[in-house]
């Protein structure tokens, strides 16, 4: 069984230097038909104008992943770490008994694109961490390349819970498969272009929830189509 999620039902915030997308419910936008999916939370589609940011704010038993989509991301955390990500980096962190943290466009005009992503923990009060990796682009181009596990196999991220995260670049007409374990959902997230998932059309800011699927099939339908794959439990 796979249900859409249409880009232009998606929760809406524009604050000026921040448009955003909310896949699920989230701060103001609170819709009891759309509280997560499985063990996924969170999917904000963040656009941050030029000077934009985010000041310090607390979190606490989530997993955050950030995908950088194009701008530069300035990070600061009360762990002690500092960083500016770009396009191809992903940031993680477990927020588990506590951090606090910002978040700015580190350029004072160029736009700034992320994915926002919080999934559940395994269990609370867990140690609070950060990580961060650059993966090259070419790596995800017409395949599935995983970027996050649980046991941070073939160089992907480790998160605190069963989730492998894939994210994939496809030319137009180009076909990737994903095979579902028994007991397994998954959640498709368009970042641009059109693909189709078994069969059915989706295009920039279209997800996807799958269950009782035992083969996934997707087709790049535009000329370069990108999106994220979450294999959950």
């Amino acid at each position: 069984m796979i249900t859409l999620r249409p880009a232009d039902e998606r929760g809406h915030a524009d604050h000026g230097w921040l448009n955003t997308r909310f896949t699920f419910s989230f701060a103001d936008y609170q819709d009891p038909r759309h509280m997560g999916f499985r063990t996924l939370r969170v999917i904000n589609d963040d656009r941050i104008a030029g000077g934009g940011a985010f000041g310090p704010h607390p979190h606490r038993d989530m997993e955050i992943i950030t995908y950088m989509v194009e701008g530069q991301l300035e990070h600061q955390d009360n762990m002690g770490h500092g960083a500016v990500l770009r396009r191809g980096d992903v940031q993680h962190m477990t927020a588990g008994r506590g951090v606090v943290h910002s978040e700015a466009n580190h350029s004072a005009t160029e736009p700034l694109r992320l994915l926002q992503i919080w999934i559940f923990p395994e269990k609370r009060g867990l140690a609070p961490d950060y990580q961060d990796r650059h993966f090259d682009e070419k790596a995800r181009v017409d395949r599935l390349r995983l970027i996050a596990s649980t046991d941070g196999r073939d160089g992907s991220l480790i998160i605190n819970q069963d989730v492998d995260l894939y994210d994939s670049e496809l030319a137009k007409g180009t076909e990737v498969r994903q095979t579902l374990r028994p007991g397994r959902h998954a959640w498709l997230q368009v970042i641009t272009g059109e693909v189709t998932l078994n069969g059915k059309a989706l295009k920039e800011g279209d997800g996807a929830a799958v269950s009782d699927e035992s083969e996934l099939t997707i087709v790049g339908k535009s000329k370069k189509a990108e999106f994220l794959l979450f294999d959950l439990s």
